[in-house]
């Protein structure tokens, strides 16, 4: 099961695509019920409480920055594999991480028990809702890091399932690559397809510069 936390763009989008390749998922953490009910059955989910959702194999994190530290204390996501999908911002843009961490670091730091692995946050959910499930030279490449093997390797898949290519970037120490703000250099809020991501892994973990963003027509 997979249990979706956050009826927002991006929760729905990756709710819809894993319902449709098969997958049991309950979706949940809307302020209108009515409304999360009918996004079920539009999608071909289930309607939960967020602790329902927690209580899936995979659980994909979806809520705005701001919520993150009242949710994790409502829900046990200890064990929990945690797809994190959110990016950094707040009611005034873009918030300051602390200690020098990524926002990936910083959000595994909230949820120590959790498995957290960052994916799905560097494209907008109307792209990423319409270019699903290309051939696979032309797929639209998911990035992914966490420390976390087998979680990653069970987001690869999952990824995989709703019609895009994972790429691993590394460790949570590594996400600073595909987190906002976009920018020359990062990964953030560009598309990639795998023959290009390719030289984007090997880049980023020898420590260089990422070439320049590829131009698709």
């Amino acid at each position: 099961m997979i249990g979706v936390i956050g009826a927002g763009r991006i929760g729905t989008m990756v709710a819809r695509h894993l319902a449709r390749a098969g997958h049991d998922v309950v979706i949940s953490f809307s302020r209108d019920q009515d409304r999360l009910n009918a996004t079920a059955d539009e999608i071909g989910a289930r309607a939960g409480t967020p602790q329902e959702a927690a209580n899936a194999d995979v659980v994909v994190l979806s809520i705005p920055w701001t919520a993150i530290d009242d949710l994790v204390a409502q829900v046990d996501l200890d064990g929990k594999v945690v797809v994190d999908t959110t990016n950094q911002f707040g009611a005034g843009g873009l918030e300051e991480i602390p200690d020098g961490l990524t926002a990936a670091q910083l959000n595994q730091r909230r949820m120590p028990g959790a498995r957290l692995v960052k994916s799905f946050n560097t494209l907008t959910a109307g792209f990423q809702a319409s270019e699903s499930g290309r051939p696979a030279d032309r797929r639209v490449v998911q990035w992914v890091c966490g420390d976390d093997d087998e979680a990653k390797a069970q987001v690869a898949q999952l990824i995989r399932d709703a019609g895009f290519e994972p790429f691993d970037v590394g460790g949570l120490a590594d996400a600073a690559v595909m987190e906002a703000p976009r920018r020359e250099g990062a990964v953030y809020g560009e598309e990639y397809r795998p023959a290009d991501a390719r030289a984007v892994v090997e880049t980023v973990r020898a420590g260089r510069p990422i070439p320049p963003t590829p131009s698709y027509e």
